[in-house]
């Protein structure tokens, strides 16, 4: 019988977590507030862990994806507030009862956000309204804002928080001019609401990229999502990885070609003189993408790199630990800071969001204080 520990964990380096913190928080002017993103599980890293951390550090908002998200922070006790970044229509009820905060993308969405808040008897609720500038996902387009703020002069049950809007290449020198033209949209539009409104909302458009390329726009609020994990825009920045995911090694055995191939597939072959393989708990229902066996990752044990072996099984997958000195028990080191989650997209030519994301709830979560 295996103990739980043998298995595998995301470990969520908080010291890691403060330095990263610290350098966005050190970009920013002292009235500027910080929103931290935990949509998608706080970019797999886990979201009531990481809101809770965030709390901590003193962000002045976080944001979700989708309400249930947001539902899940309320129960466990996190109190900030929350932006709902694609509330959809249909948990409006939900929204209000955990004292969450919708984006609006549109009239018809806002529309019938107040007419849940009329049957409330609720005035002034708090709502982010979302500006299309370029990237266009979600958003009103500047032709259909006359007809926002038409609507807004008669509705009591809304205040608008906020005014934000999506970059879509902040990261990219070459699509500066592209940038600067979606902040450009923003402000004007952002200013002409405001002046219909009679009161001034916050501003926010800069992501992770934008807060280190150009915090002369910084406004009124900046949305924190990857670089508070560890990943930077700029090249020479070292940001601190924070999550780094784990296992122990089950099994230790070594094979000779007499005893055939190794997996699925019957891809992995052993050498002439044998090969040592270590099977390790994890496999693609872990996030370990199956195009990262046969060979073409390896990962940490016991400080020396052992590639994959074979093709990626659901649950487990074989590394090549031939010469090395490995045992039952062994920690391997799937990615963190060898190897780092950016290089594991590289191979897999990908971005690290989609790494990160693809760790599941069945991964537990431990903040290494």
């Amino acid at each position: 019988m295996y103990r739980e520990d043998d298995f595998s964990r995301l470990e969520l380096d908080l010291k890691g977590c403060q330095f990263n913190y610290r350098y966005f928080r050190g970009l920013l002017e002292p009235s500027t507030k910080l929103l931290v993103l935990v949509k998608a599980n706080a970019y797999g890293h886990g979201a009531v862990e990481f809101a809770a951390m965030m709390q901590q550090a003193g962000a002045n908002y976080l944001a979700v994806a989708y309400p249930v998200e947001g539902m899940e922070l309320r129960q466990a006790g996190i109190s900030l507030p929350i932006l709902v970044l694609t509330a959809g229509t249909d948990f409006f009820p939900e929204i209000i009862e955990n004292r969450l905060e919708p984006g609006i993308p549109n009239l018809f969405s806002l529309k019938a956000f107040c007419k849940e808040l009329e049957a409330r008897g609720m005035r002034d609720y708090p709502v982010h309204i979302k500006l299309d500038t370029g990237m266009h996902r979600l958003g009103f387009m500047t032709d259909e804002l006359p007809a926002l703020m038409d609507f807004l002069k008669d509705c009591p049950y809304v205040r608008v928080q906020s005014v934000y809007s999506h970059l879509a290449v902040a990261e990219d020198p070459q699509e500066d001019a592209f940038t600067l033209g979606q902040i450009r949209m923003f402000k004007e539009n952002a200013d002409s609401l405001t002046a219909s409104l009679g009161y001034k909302p916050m501003y926010h458009i800069l992501n992770s990229a934008g807060i280190e390329r150009f915090p002369q726009y910084q406004f009124d609020m900046v949305r924190l999502g990857i670089g508070i994990y560890g990943i930077s825009a700029l090249p020479d920045v070292k940001l601190r990885a924070v999550a780094s995911l784990k296992c122990k090694v089950l099994q230790v055995k070594t094979l000779h070609p007499e005893d055939g191939t190794i997996g699925y597939g019957r891809y992995g072959h052993i050498a002439p003189e044998g090969t040592t393989i270590a099977t390790i708990p994890v496999g693609y229902a872990d996030g370990i993408d199956r195009h990262l066996g046969r060979g073409h990752a390896s990962f940490s044990v016991n400080g020396h790199r052992a590639p994959t072996i074979g093709n990626i099984c659901m649950d487990m997958c074989m590394l090549d630990v031939t010469g090395l000195d490995v045992h039952v028990g062994d920690t391997v080191t799937i990615f963190g800071d060898d190897p780092t989650v950016s290089e594991l997209a590289d191979i897999l030519g990908t971005i690290p969001y989609e790494i990160l994301t693809s760790v599941p709830r069945r991964i537990e979560r431990l903040v290494i204080r």
